[in-house]
């Protein structure tokens, strides 16, 4: 069954977006954002547990997520 909306909350984007200098933000970029940022996420995490997985291990250590976005 597909979900409905986004993992991701908007007011928490809507709180970053104000901290880095937005004054208004509509419906649809909190929308964009959150779609994005979702996206950037499952790369980054299926980046860092095949990284994990690629050392022998199942536990994802902050190091694999910090080397798959350098490497992203």
């Amino acid at each position: 069954m597909p979900r409905k909306g986004n993992i991701l909350p908007k007011a928490p984007i809507a709180r970053i977006m104000k901290e880095n200098g937005a004054k208004r933000i509509s419906d649809d970029a909190l929308e964009e954002f959150s779609n994005k940022l979702e996206k950037f996420g499952e790369k980054l995490c299926d980046h860092s547990i095949r990284i994990a997985k690629h050392s022998g291990r199942k536990t994802v250590n902050s190091s694999d997520i910090k080397l798959a976005l350098n490497s992203l």
